[in-house]
Parts: structure tokens; sequence; C-alpha cells
């Protein structure tokens, strides 16, 4: 099977396979319309022969009672046909769409840092869509208009073989501009997808970031921001339809142009007594035809192009290898003590920088870590201290394998992460992030995420647990009360407490908590602390924070500065050791202190 444009149309089709006896229906059907439809030229000249050879000796009441009944025939057929292309065509777009969200959710987040939601999204409907019409209804619609031509043309044979010559003049030119403006249009077509996922972009961020938008009354920003690339949108558009627009007519014009040729030539033949007038009706009805025919290819053709640019982009994303995946023989976890051991961890980010080579890989990142070790006792609390960008928050993504070490290992009870099923790994760990993802849904329905058959009871009292059960209860609709999108009807200790009892209720026996009292009131965080201390009771937890109040009674804290642990042990024993977490714990605490002011600078 040919490729065009890196897309297989082995490929393409297969996703009509599921539902070929619906597709062969609606050729059939198809067939059966067109091979119908081609009667009507053939009985339209024969009675205009027989009246100018016999007068009104012919029966025409019924040669209209025929064309009547092969004008019903053909509707049925073709209904028929339009209905099953619409179920077959719906399927496809349905599974295609499913499939693509299924491979997203397997995507690492790496995937994720480096493309924009817009362009995602953008992928999963609005090119998915393009690809509706040209595996159904331009598919039939192709095989439609090749069966028609071929039918016409042997008919237009038996006529006058002189004239149909005349007439297959066209085809050589139709080929020659839809092969140059094809590749205009596929070009064209692919960056005008590129410009709308651009402008559904700032859309998704300047809806998701509403608050800080009308914080700073940048409304006319983000309107001038989307206008321009709606406008960017617009104009690659209309360079697009300025090709279509001079294609079609040129189609059209050699088309009509080559149909007065055959009209002035075949009139020389009557006149001349070589062809029945009905015969060169019939031969003009089948040339238009065939013109229409034509000019359907173009504008097939046409469409072609524009969905192979979508066709490719979805195609693109469904042949994205995760970069995280299960090994074949991958262990899967059952109960866990605990325990998490980072042992001479080097750690960087993927680069998206390109480099001076095309052929070459993107050039390495600065490390994040750098031969980082630490183990973390079954039950044991931990806190990670240090500056913004010392590598807190990566050591705490290495745990649930969100990212593969360089080098090193991070070993769960003596498994290395990377041989053990992400799904029993991330089964045993529970995060409670400093800004709290919730769902467009109910606070019941955000609590059971952490456990989808929990009963009514068990998620209550997880809410209770994480002392939220009482300001559900106030709540007009209780655990029924919808939350909005991400939350936004929740205060923030609100939201951060049902996260709380959502990670309760998954019960996990590993805990990271990313600062997750740092945006808080000292109310709420008195409330969400009492919380995360029931939900630390017995289980191996690393804290992130930065307020060094709320690590204090860690059973040992981790100052990490620069990817390297420089600093272990108990609140008590580093204060006694006077090193850098001592003077920093002071320098919270005392703020007018200007001899730390140095240290301060350089720690952040």
């Amino acid at each position: 099977m040919a490729e065009l444009s890196g897309v297989s149309w082995r490929r393409l089709l297969g996703y009509v396979a599921p539902y070929r006896w619906w597709m062969i229906l609606a050729l059939v059907a198809m067939l059966i319309a067109t091979g119908v439809g081609l009667v009507l030229p053939l009985a339209v000249g024969q009675l205009i022969n027989a009246i100018v050879a016999d007068g009104f000796a012919f029966n025409l009441n019924q040669v209209a009672i025929l064309l009547v009944v092969v004008v019903l025939v053909q509707s049925f057929f073709t209904l028929i046909q339009s209905y099953t292309l619409s179920f077959v065509g719906e399927r496809v777009v349905s599974d295609l769409r499913i499939q693509t969200y299924t491979h997203l959710q397997s995507l690492s987040l790496g995937f994720f840092n480096s493309r924009r939601t817009g362009e995602i999204t953008s992928r999963v409907t609005n090119d998915v869509t393009l690809i509706q019409t040209t595996v159904t209804t331009n598919l039939a619609t192709l095989l439609g208009s090749v069966v028609q031509f071929v039918g016409a043309l042997i008919l237009m044979l038996m006529v006058s073989w002189q004239l149909t010559a005349l007439a297959l003049l066209l085809v050589p030119a139709i080929t020659m501009l839809a092969i140059f403006f094809g590749r205009k249009l596929r070009r064209l077509s692919t960056s005008v997808q590129d410009r709308l996922a651009d402008a559904s972009s700032v859309l998704e961020e300047t809806v998701a970031g509403v608050r800080v938008v009308k914080s700073f009354a940048r409304e006319p920003y983000e309107i001038g921001r989307f206008t321009e690339a709606i406008e960017t949108t617009f104009q690659t558009a209309m360079s697009r339809a300025r090709v279509r627009a001079t294609f079609e007519p040129l189609i059209g014009f050699a088309a009509w142009g080559t149909l007065v040729l055959v009209l002035w030539s075949g009139g020389r033949l009557v006149l001349e007594g070589s062809l029945l007038p009905g015969d060169l009706v019939t031969f003009l009805l089948y040339a238009g035809a065939i013109s229409g025919t034509l000019a359907s290819f173009s504008g097939l053709f046409s469409q072609l192009q524009q969905a192979l640019g979508a066709v490719a982009r979805v195609f693109e994303l469904l042949d994205t290898p995760p970069e995280i995946t299960d090994r074949p023989d991958a262990v899967v976890l059952s109960t866990l003590a605990g325990r998490v051991t980072f042992d001479d961890v080097t750690f960087a980010y993927p680069s998206e920088a390109p480099s001076d080579d095309a052929q070459a890989p993107p050039p390495a990142a600065p490390a994040v870590l750098k031969t980082f070790s630490l183990d973390v006792r079954p039950g044991e609390v931990v806190a990670l201290v240090g500056p913004s960008g010392a590598g807190k928050s990566t050591i705490a993504s290495l745990v649930p394998r969100f990212y593969d070490v360089q080098q090193g290992s991070v070993r769960i009870d003596g498994y290395d992460v990377r041989e053990v099923t992400l799904e029993s790994l991330r089964a045993q760990i529970g995060i409670v992030p400093q800004e709290t993802q919730l769902f467009n849904g109910t606070i019941a329905e955000n609590i059971r995420y952490g456990r989808l058959e929990a009963s009514q009871e068990e998620l209550e009292a997880a809410a209770q647990a994480a002392n939220a059960h009482e300001f559900i209860e106030q709540l007009p609709q209780g655990y029924a009360t919808p939350v909005g999108e991400r939350g936004v009807k929740l205060s923030g200790g609100q939201r951060q407490r049902v996260a709380i009892a959502r990670a309760i209720l998954k019960d996990p026996r590993i805990l990271i908590l990313d600062e997750a009292t740092s945006a808080l009131d000292s109310a709420s965080e008195r409330l969400v602390q009492e919380a995360l201390e029931r939900l630390m009771h017995g289980r191996t937890s690393l804290i992130i924070a930065h307020r060094l109040s709320t690590i204090k009674r860690a059973d040992r804290i981790a100052v990490i500065v620069a990817g390297e642990l420089v600093e272990l042990g108990s609140h008590a024993e580093l204060v006694a050791q006077g090193g850098l977490y001592a003077r920093l714990y002071a320098l919270q605490f005392r703020p007018e202190d200007q001899e730390l002011l140095p240290l301060l600078a350089e720690l952040t």
C-alpha cells in the first residue's frame, strides 16, 4: 500500500476495518445508485430519438414512469449510503479519539512539559475531525466518482469514439493542475492546523489563569494576544483559500471549455447526418457527468491534501513512545515496608535546545542532582530543605518514577523502581502538592479519586481524618457540592484538605508532601497540619517545605544545595551543628540579623 507524506493508507483505512460490513453496504448502495444514475442520460437520449423519428407515437407515459422509478431507486440507495457512511465516520472518529486519549495517558511527564495544552487538545479534537471525511465520505465519493467516470466513458465510446477522444483532452491538464496545487494545499493546510493550535493554547492558558489575568487587569493584553493568534490563523487560512479558489475554477473552466468544444463538434456531426440528435444529447449528458466527476476529483484532492496534514499530526502523536514504561519482566509490588533509597543518583531533565548538527541529539541539560544518596527508613518522616532549584521536587518526582535517573538508582524496599510495574509502584505512593488539582465534579467524586470503589462511610472517614468533614457538611449540598473547574469554588485550605482526604482514602505506604501548607493562612495551616500529621502517621514520608517551622517534627532533615546532600540529621542535631540549616533557621526567626543576609542571598 502506498504512502503519501509519510501517512500509511493501510494504517488509515485500518480504522474502518472493524466496520467493514457497514462500509461494504455503503459501497454497494453507492454502486447501485451510481449505476442507476447512468441509465438516465441513455433513456433521455432514446426518448429524443424516438420523438424525432416517430413523432408522438412513442409512449411518453411509460418512459416518464420508468424515469420516476429510476430516480426513486437511486434516492433509496443514496439514503442507505449516506446513513451508513455517517455511522462509520462517527465510529471511526470516536475510536480514534479514544485511542489518542488513551495513548496520551501512557506518555511521560516530559512529553507534557515540552508541549502546550492547547496544541494537544487541537490534535484530539480538530485534527481527528478532519480525518473523519477522509476515511469514509471522501473514500466512498472517490469510488463512486471512479465508477461514474468509467461507466460514462464506456457509454460515451459506444455513442461516438471521435467525440470521446476529444473530451479526454481534459485529463492531462487536470492531472498537472492537481499535482501543482495539491502540494501547496497540503503545506498550507498543515500550517493552518498549527496556527489554530497556537490560538487554542492562548485560549487554554487564559481560561485556566483567569484569576491572574483579572488581578493584573490584563484583559486587553490577552484579547490582543488571542486576536493576533486568530488573525495569523485567518491569514494562513486565506492563503489556503486563495490556492483552492484558483484551483477549482481552473478545473471547472477546463471542463466546461471542453464540453463546449464537444457540443460544437457534435453539432456538426448531427448536421452531417452521422449522429442522431438524441445520441448527441446522451453524449453531452455523459460528458457533463464526466466533467462533474473530474470537478469532484479536484475537490476531493483538495480536501485530501488538507486532511493529510491533520492525519500526519495525529499519527505523530500516536507514534510518540512513552519514555517511562514497564519492563517485560517487571515485578508487581505487593505489601511494602516503605524503605526509600537514593543511591548515587544523577539526574538532568531532557533538553529542548536544538544542536548545531540537525542529526545529532539535543545537548544534555545541566544535572539537577549529582550523585545524590539518601536512605529513608520505613515509617520515617524526612524533610527536604533547600533553596529554590536545589532539586527537592526532582527528588520527590523520582520516587513514583515520573522520570528515570541517568546514573545510580532509586529503590523501594530494595527494588529498583525501573524493575517494578508503574501501576503497583504508584499505587503505594500518595502525593499532596502545593497547588491542589481538583477535577470539575463533586467533593465526593474528588475524594473518591483516591480509591474509586470506596464506600460513602470510608469516604466520610477520610474526610474526618483530613479535617474536611465539618466544612463539607456545612455546604448546601454537602458531599454532592460541585467544586468547579480546578476547585475554584473552594478556598485554598478547603481544597488542600480535600486533597489530603483523597490521599488518606488511597492509604499509600509512601507519602510525598510538596510544600502542602506554604500558601495557606494560619488558621487553615493549623487544620491542614493536623490532617497531615494523621496522614503521615505510620507512613514513610518525604516533606518538601520552605517554612522550617512546619518540618521541625520530622525525624530527619536533609539539606539540599545545588543537587547535593550537604547536611542530614534531626532538627536538634542540625541546629547544634551550627551549619547551613542552623543559620537558615535562625535567619527565618531573626530577620533583623544582618550578618546572615549574604547567606540568604546564597540560598535563594
